[in-house]
């Protein structure tokens, strides 16, 4: 997936801003910022926030790279994050829940959809044996949310439709 980080979006593109989710290049601004001159992506997110409010955030086109901006993942790549959340055997150790909740956020920001798919997974794994956690429940709809929008948009299908066949996997 790194290598389409190097991409340049024009108006009209989706692209993938970590950990936000999936946005539309909705402007590229040129701006004066502290005397010098730089372009900018204006990227509205797809996903309203709980207060039902659209953000809209700008990233300078030479940083887009480096913040983890890039465009969604294909049809390939879809089937391979189906493939990870259909994994069984999933060993969880023993480590505190402050832990492995760090470990998992870091996954869910670093902007790979694959990490996000393994938290979404272990996740539903953990709350078949225990009860989650209010941070935990937070964290598994956070990837369920990143994770169906951005598959949502590759297969050109509605998030409800994609969440029902991502459910479907974990109701076996």
């Amino acid at each position: 997936m790194q290598a389409r980080a190097e991409k340049l979006f024009k108006v009209g593109d989706k692209a993938v801003y970590p950990p936000k989710g999936v946005t539309e290049v909705v402007s590229i601004k040129e701006l004066d910022i502290s005397g010098t001159r730089q372009k900018f992506y204006e990227l509205k997110l797809l996903a309203a926030d709980k207060s039902g409010k659209i953000d809209k955030v700008m990233v300078p086109v030479a940083k887009a790279a480096t913040v983890g901006l890039r465009a969604p993942i294909n049809e390939s790549e879809v089937r391979e994050i189906f493939s990870i959340l259909k994994e069984k055997t999933i060993a969880f150790d023993n480590q505190t829940w402050n832990r492995r909740y760090r470990a998992f956020m870091e996954k869910i920001n670093s902007g790979s959809l694959f990490d996000v798919a393994e938290v979404m997974r272990d996740l539903y794994r953990l709350k078949a044996e225990k009860s989650l956690s209010f941070s935990e429940r937070n964290m598994l709809e956070k990837a369920r949310s990143l994770l169906v929008a951005e598959v949502a948009v590759t297969r050109k299908k509605t998030e409800e439709k994609v969440l029902a066949e991502i459910e479907k996997i974990f109701a076996n």
